[in-house]
């Protein structure tokens, strides 16, 4: 059956921490934010509320596009051509036509920097299972719902306004961690604050984020605007050894979306710090062993284990050991026995898992014979009460 056991004393007296770190009071319809180092969430708001991400969606098809290209399927320098229904797009586009055949390389800095709904359609004519942008919208959602976004339906490659369109801010926060995890050869292009295709646009070459211009950390990664989806933007910065992400949607204006934005990820930085809880291979507790030749085994975890707290601190954060047991031998050193369980107040709880510290081989007779003859003296001494 499942027991809890205390943690040792010197690892309860590093978590500590006063006040839980006061909430953030966001202007945006919908917003998540999330530390990537420790895989905390520190803030949600109707997180998984599908809403229309207008041209944020565009990090689907890019990552569909990332996939194809280690898949071997694109390559950087292939060109592709453009599709009477690609250069009909309006609002962000490259100002591609009919005659242009452009690289796939063009056409990610086309996405990333300059929002481009044509070089999105034309990506995804490209991949599509039957060359048509429906068909690609399809895989997309498809793919969303395999890596876990189930708040995600996709009617086509760029945002473009469509009825059935959507995905939730959690969503988009899973997506982006996805694409800087999976794809760090092609994140850098996220950065970039200023792309020029050819000369043909230079009324587009600035990518809109207005995070990379502060000088944060900040290195990506997409806005999106529509009448209807209000501003929303999809940022992520860098600082020290922590990387927060942050998604906001429904704002009213582009200056709104940008403060708040801001806002949100200095939060994150100043209220919070990562703090050092145990290291791998340091014992926290013991498990029963059931018929061993020792009657317990030291459970360890397998790596070191942080924690993002509040930075004001002064009461103790409790954490336990769970396992089911007692513990049947044989135990191999490294068998996944328990978890360590804790939540710092005002945040998610958490769960590490531990690792048998030592092997416990099975007992041999004369335990057996203890084991058993402990048993039935226990039986004994109970009586005959509560039994048929």
């Amino acid at each position: 059956m499942p027991r809890l056991l205390p943690l040792l004393a010197h690892i309860v007296l590093i978590l500590l921490l006063a006040l839980p770190a006061r909430a953030f009071d966001t202007n945006a319809k919908a917003a998540f934010v999330l530390d990537m180092t420790t895989g905390t969430v520190l803030l949600e708001k109707n997180a998984d509320t599908p809403l229309p991400p207008a041209s944020m969606s565009k990090l689907m098809t890019l990552y569909v596009a990332f996939e194809a290209i280690r898949d071997g399927r694109l390559s950087l320098d292939e060109k592709l051509p453009v599709s009477e229904h690609a250069m009909s797009y309006g609002g962000s586009t490259m100002f591609l036509d009919t005659t242009d055949r452009v690289t796939v390389e063009d056409l990610l800095r086309g996405i990333i920097v300059l929002s481009g709904n044509d070089a999105c359609a034309v990506i995804a004519e490209a991949l599509s299972p039957n060359g048509t942008e429906a068909g690609f919208a399809r895989y997309m959602t498809q793919r969303a719902q395999k890596m876990g976004m189930t708040n995600s339906t996709f009617q086509n490659s760029n945002g473009w306004p469509a009825a059935g369109h959507l995905m939730s801010v959690r969503d988009l926060a899973l997506l982006a961690r996805r694409i800087i995890a999976d794809f760090p050869e092609f994140y850098p292009m996220f950065a970039e604050t200023e792309y020029s295709f050819d000369g043909r646009a230079p009324q587009n070459t600035q990518n809109r984020n207005p995070l990379l211009r502060l000088g944060i950390g900040a290195d990506g990664l997409k806005t999106g605007h529509t009448e209807r989806a209000g501003y929303g933007l999809v940022g992520s910065a860098e600082q020290g050894d922590r990387r927060v992400i942050v998604v906001v949607s429904g704002l009213q204006t582009a200056a709104q979306r940008a403060e708040e934005a801001e806002a949100l990820l200095t939060w994150a930085f100043r209220q919070f710090v990562q703090k050092s809880v145990v290291k791998a291979d340091t014992q926290v507790a013991a498990a029963d062993v059931w018929m061993g030749q020792a009657d317990r085994v030291g459970l360890v975890p397998g790596e070191d284990v942080s924690a993002l707290l509040p930075v004001l601190s002064d009461e103790e954060v409790q954490a336990q050991v769970v396992y089911t047991g007692p513990v049947r031998a044989p135990v191999a050193k490294g068998d996944e026995l328990a978890q360590l369980v804790f939540a710092p107040e005002g945040l998610p709880e958490r769960s590490v898992p531990l690792y048998a510290a030592n092997d416990v081989p099975s007992g041999g007779f004369l335990v057996r014979l203890k084991t058993v003859s402990g048993l039935l003296l226990k039986r004994l001494r109970q009586g005959p009460e509560g039994q048929l």
